[in-house]
């Protein structure tokens, strides 16, 4: 475990500062509190009594890692890692929150020779996946709307794909000036296979309710949208449907139904908002 990765942390018991733990496989805190390191790599850092927050399952992450090595969302990538390394302080610790596999933190890391990350997610399946993304990340099973396992002001950018956004818990975490860039689906996000499989529609109140939920606490500093084409086969789009929510909401039969209604291959809109939030000094 990376030193620098471990002190980012705080124990989930009594907020205090990790330390690695004299055998090596776990931390420990001043008051402590021990947590074991799980022998896929990755940690469970939960407030006492909460139950693992679940997440993805062990099939949806499977579909994560295909689809997104495919390269479909390469653009996204690269558009994360500009607004990241944008300016003129190279930041040293980056927070990728509901990161899933580690995909994306790990190219952004890349860029970042002298930077550590970490990915907090709920999923127990997507953190054995992240735990070897990257040397220099460590995993964690989180939850995203309890009081977050790192201490107040260590994270220099976070990161917010397509995920849970907790702006107080953000705020405390980013150290001041620290930038959040978070990313939300645009209303024209799939748009050629949102009607034909029924998948799940972008809420057209999401800026709205992104606004409530991050302005009072961080400064928007900047927004953009970016939109791209990815041409998909079937088994592409049965990958895409499968990584994300609208898994939970269809029939494995019904879509396989109604994938066969469809091209062959077709071209595929693929549109985000992708906005930068400062933390005032």
């Amino acid at each position: 475990m990376d030193p620098r990765a471990v002190a980012l942390l705080s124990c989930p018991v009594c907020a205090a500062p990790f330390g690695v733990d004299d055998r090596g496989a776990g931390l420990r805190c001043a008051a402590g509190h021990l947590v074991d390191r799980a022998r896929q790599g990755h940690l469970t850092l939960l407030p006492p009594g909460r139950r693992p927050p679940g997440g993805d399952s062990a099939e949806m992450v499977a579909d994560r890692v295909a689809f997104l090595s495919a390269g479909h969302y390469d653009p996204l990538t690269a558009a994360l890692r500009d607004a990241v390394v944008d300016g003129a302080a190279s930041p040293r610790s980056v927070v990728d929150l509901g990161g899933g596999t580690g995909h994306h933190l790990a190219r952004v890391l890349d860029d970042l020779p002298d930077a550590v990350g970490l990915v907090l997610d709920a999923s127990r399946y997507a953190a054995r996946r992240a735990a070897r993304a990257h040397p220099r990340a460590m995993a964690v099973v989180a939850d995203a709307w309890a009081r977050l396992p790192l201490l107040d002001g260590v994270a220099d950018r976070v990161l917010v794909v397509f995920a849970p956004r907790n702006g107080a818990e953000i705020a405390r975490v980013l150290r001041p000036g620290g930038r959040l860039v978070v990313v939300t689906p645009a209303p024209d996000h799939l748009t050629e296979i949102v009607g034909p499989l029924a998948l799940l529609r972008v809420d057209p109140d999401k800026a709205e309710r992104l606004a409530a939920s991050l302005e009072p606490h961080l400064r928007r500093s900047s927004s953009a949208g970016h939109r791209w084409t990815a041409r998909l086969d079937r088994p592409a789009i049965a990958t895409l449907v499968g990584m994300g929510p609208h898994a939970r909401h269809l029939a494995p039969g019904d879509l396989a139904a109604s994938l066969q209604l469809l091209p062959a291959s077709l071209p595929v809109t693929v549109a985000v908002d992708l906005a930068v939030y400062t933390r005032p000094s």
